[in-house]
């Protein structure tokens, strides 16, 4: 039976706009490709093809994967897969005489199918050789192993230009005298952190990389041919085939994307190189990763960043390049931070304010924190709270600062490549829909337009335009995703507007909770309000960040999914773009509120700022608020740091891999010849999970790097704390890499990307916000201004009281007083707040003093005073070291410099060989000079032949 006439109708049901149904299977009488599949049977063949990485024939490796999902019973698995490679005649299929009745037809699994053999047709147009592999230990898995050929290698390594290493060699410049002994000396120093792989081994030599060029092999040592392309350049020629290959056919166009996102193919991926472990695995890049690279006993040594490169690509490469220097950065950052810390521990029994806050003798009655059920209190009953803010609060913070700001402006230069020209599925999917809708339309016009005369020749145009990819005849405009982006933008708002009500909800939370400990009958509880209800607080900020981590995330995935953008890395970005702005809103809103605007709005005595007419808003402590504010940074950033990293990076994707195990175990038939035989390259590697992308693992780094930065004023532990994680960080994504993901397709990059420029953003706000925090949420400023302006001996005695103003306790609204205003055993009449107002006894009582203006001016002028620093300083430092090293540069110099006498070298032998050649040609053509040719004589061509030649010549 013919392949069109057995499938050639669909239930109306299946007719809809969707990309797998469309297949107009009847308006093309489509055939089935006379191309086969090799698939010999051999003995041993797991022998030969070294358990997947190599055909069958054990010659041939393989470069890439296509795996699909195929319905077959059991019983018929082998027959089915011998019959496939039956002679038969073209356009027909061998009938299955298996004695069972034949099984009701899917056409759906058709549908897929039919589109795989035209699709693997035309890879085999394209030059790749395919062999199919679905007698495996997965049931209902088949496998398609594609090679390339040194052919289809030459030539797509000459279309994309890639760089490969040339015979010509040359010598690194050594340094001499000095500075070479201090290397060496450094080398030996080195030598046990450094990794034991080839790439990392001194070298003196260096072969000149120059763009592959067919016309030009000579200049490249192809003297292994079978190793001069490694398997990282195999697979990535093989995957730009597989992107501008399309099935035509089926009369609308669908790449691997396409086929992938519509379960045509379930994965494609290269394979590893081989096993990572064992005893008698054989030695490969990939178990050389493992050891010396992800394993966590290696945590001191360097990376093998070339070594990175080769397996994984440039990008990859650059990630754990950026990393490695990244976390190399923190270790300046976090010394400087100890000993800013170690400085406030020496002087805490020093300074001066926090003695007068801990001295019971000078009996500071403070007024109540809430309403009602909160009661006057000491002063010296906060002197934990003061002396600890003095370990982060002290001058040396803010030598710290300017550190930090200028440590944060430090990154990797460059611009992106260029744009990635590769379609997403999404894309084509709504060109093809949109397409279907205009074609319906034009149906409808024509039905009430009289028939013209058919046109043979125009239906051959057409029918030849069928094939032609829809994203160059179709186009989304700004009309068809405005939908999307009102969408985009109503989402983003209303997200954001979610973070600040949790907020909001956690301040109320904080409010009634220091009231109803205040009615605690327990000294030691009420003694201990500010400090259990922070930390209560922040654990609750922390599980809701983490939460909504999650969900952002998906959220900012469906949101530019809906975008529908063009190329994946114009999707790559928006999706970067959306998950970052979300992310950054939730992880810094609440550590935004205690900086900047916890204490700010509070009102004063008598006169308080409520929300929902009965909550108060939240005072900062006698000390500040800048205590707090570290308590907030660093059990976000360590809860963050460890439950994402122990929870999210380590436990899912191993009860991922256990589900997916059982779940295979459960599918596969109970046949103990499967079960005793090794499992093939490529089912190994199909049970690993798909790599996802480096958004997660960037966004992770880039957040912290907010933390490190951003508020390092109120926490200078923070780079230590970031250091010790970003040593674990590093080897775990390593042994993700290597252990629990399929191999990515290798891609070119020169820079990180976005995150350069996300990078750049933070470094400049973190100096911004160091400076408030400085000038606004620490008592710095504050302090000056006593010491210099206001301070009677020139020392900080009388500062706590110069910053505490006093109220009349008769002045306070109805219902507000405290309900036991004896709770401290005596009468009080007046009591202090923290805050630059009148006294009660003034004209103008409890209005803003001058003293809250001159604090007002000398911290803004701190705060031009420090940015404009800070600038100058992060300008001069990127002029005084440039973005590219000397001998680097030098040594680019010197390539460029080769690589021209190289060429002119070879143009000079190309000369001397064609004027070589021309002089033999020319004497060929010459007519030998005898006595029958007197004419080609030279002396002929000065005038007549002497007689005696002449008549010789006759005679």
């Amino acid at each position: 039976m013919r392949v069109n006439e057995k499938y050639s109708t669909l239930p109306a049901e299946d007719r809809s706009v969707h990309i797998i149904n469309i297949c107009a299977i009847e308006d093309i009488g489509y055939l089935p490709s006379e191309g086969t599949l090799l698939n010999s049977l051999s003995v041993d063949p797991d022998a030969e093809c070294k358990y997947g990485l190599y055909f069958r024939d054990g010659r041939r490796k393989v470069d890439y994967i296509l795996v699909y999902h195929h319905k077959r019973s059991s019983g018929s698995r082998t027959l089915v897969r011998r019959v496939q490679h039956t002679d038969t005649p073209s356009g027909a299929r061998a009938p299955l005489d298996t004695g069972l009745a034949e099984p009701p037809m899917d056409y759906h699994e058709d549908d897929k199918r039919f589109r795989r053999e035209e699709y693997e047709g035309n890879l085999l147009e394209a030059g790749l050789e395919l062999e199919r592999d679905e007698d495996t230990k997965l049931h209902g898995v088949g496998f398609v192993k594609i090679h390339a050929p040194w052919n289809v290698l030459c030539r797509e390594a000459e279309f994309l230009k890639l760089k490969m290493p040339t015979k010509k060699m040359y010598h690194i410049n050594e340094t001499r005298g000095l500075l070479k002994k201090i290397n060496s000396v450094l080398q030996k120093i080195t030598d046990p952190i450094q990794p034991k792989v080839a790439e990392h081994r001194p070298q003196t030599m260096k072969r000149l990389s120059y763009p592959f060029s067919r016309e030009k092999q000579h200049l490249f040592d192809l003297s292994d041919k079978d190793s001069f392309f490694d398997s990282k350049t195999r697979s990535t020629i093989v995957y730009e085939i597989l992107k501008r290959t399309t099935c035509t056919k089926a009369k609308y166009s669908m790449g691997i994307t396409s086929l992938l996102a519509n379960g045509v193919y379930a994965a494609a991926y290269p394979l590893h190189d081989g096993d990572y472990e064992g005893e008698n695995v054989e030695f490969n890049d990939r178990k050389l990763l493992y050891e010396e690279w992800a394993c966590y006993g290696v945590f001191y040594k360097y990376q093998p960043i070339d070594l990175v490169r080769k397996y994984f690509g440039e990008k990859i490469g650059l990630y754990f390049a950026w990393l490695g220097v990244y976390t190399q950065m923190l270790i300046p950052a976090s010394i400087v931070g100890i000993i800013v810390f170690l400085y406030g521990c020496a002087t805490v029994d020093e300074n001066i304010p926090s003695m007068e806050m801990c001295d019971q003798r000078q009996n500071i009655t403070m007024c109540p924190l809430c309403d009602k059920t909160c009661s006057y209190w000491k002063m010296s009953s906060a002197c934990a709270t003061a002396r600890a803010s003095h370990l982060f609060d002290n001058p040396a913070t803010v030598f710290f600062s300017v550190f930090m700001a200028l440590w944060g402006k430090q990154g990797l230069s460059g611009k992106n490549i260029g744009d990635d020209p590769r379609f997403i599925a999404e894309y084509e999917a709504r060109v093809l829909e949109k397409s279907l809708k205009k074609e319906s339309k034009n149906k409808e016009k024509r039905r009430h337009i009289p028939e013209e005369s058919t046109n043979k020749w125009k239906q051959r145009v057409k029918t030849a335009m069928a094939g032609v990819k829809l994203t160059d005849k179709v186009k989304l405009t700004w009309r068809d995703r405005f939908p999307a982006y009102l969408t985009n933008l109503v989402s983003i708002i209303f997200m954001i507007a979610v973070t600040f009500a949790i907020v909001l909800g956690v301040i109320i939370y904080r409010i009634s909770m220091a009231a109803a400990l205040a009615m605690n009958s327990s000294p030691s509880v009420r003694s201990n309000i500010r400090v259990t209800v922070t930390a209560t607080a922040v654990i609750i900020n922390l599980v809701v960040i983490i939460l909504l981590d999650e969900v952002y995330g998906c959220i900012a995935r469906w949101l530019t999914k809906i975008e529908v953008p063009k190329t994946e890395k114009s999707f790559e970005e928006r999706l970067i773009f959306k998950a970052f702005l979300l992310k950054f809103v939730n992880s810094y809103t609440p550590i935004f509120y205690v900086a900047f605007f916890k204490g700010r709005f509070v009102g004063r005595p008598g006169d308080y700022v409520y929300i929902f007419r009965s909550f108060r808003m939240e005072e900062c402590a006698p000390g500040g608020c800048l205590m707090e504010l570290c308590i907030q940074l660093s059990i976000i950033m360590l809860g963050k740091q460890l439950i994402q990293n122990n929870l999210f990076e380590i436990g899912i994707p191993k009860m991922k891999k256990l589900i997916r195990y059982l779940k295979l175990k459960r599918q596969s038939p109970p046949d103990h010849e499967e079960c005793v035989k090794r499992k093939q390259r490529y089912e190994v590697d199909y049970n690993l999970e798909p790599f996802a992308g480096l958004t997660p693992e960037y966004m992770e780094m880039i957040i912290q790097f907010g933390f490190v930065t951003l508020f390092v004023a109120s926490f200078p532990l923070a780079p230590l704390f970031a250091l010790l994680n970003n040593i674990i960080e590093i080897r775990l994504d390593a042994k993700k890499f290597v252990t629990e993901l399929r191999r990515p397709v290798a891609v070119r990059a020169k820079d990180i990307g976005i995150w350069y420029n996300i990078l750049r953003g933070i470094g400049k706000l973190a100096v911004i916000i160091n400076a408030f925090v400085i000038s606004f949420t620490s008592d710095f400023i504050p302090r000056l201004v006593y010491l210099y302006m206001y301070s009677k001996n020139g020392t900080m005695h009388g500062f706590v009281n110069h910053t505490l103003s006093s109220f009349n306790v008769s002045d306070f609204q109805n219902g507000t007083a405290p309900n036991d205003p004896l709770d401290l055993g005596y009468e009080v009449q007046i009591c202090r707040y923290k805050d630059y107002r009148e006294p009660p006894w003034s004209e103008n009582k409890y209005d803003i003093s001058k003293d809250f203006w001159a604090v007002l001016a000398a911290r803004l002028a701190f705060v031009i005073v420090f940015q404009n620093l800070v600038m100058f300083m992060s300008d001069f430092v990127d002029w005084v070291i440039p973005d590219i090293p000397k001998d680097i540069s030098q040594q680019i110099h010197k390539e460029k410099v080769l690589m021209v006498e190289l060429f002119m070298r070879e143009e000079q032998d190309k000369q001397q060989l064609l004027e070589t050649w021309m002089e033999k040609e020319r004497q060929k053509d010459e007519p030998p000079c005898n006595h029958h040719n007197p004419k080609a004589c030279p002396d002929s061509l000065s005038g007549p032949a002497p007689s005696h030649a002449y008549h010789g010549g006759v005679l």
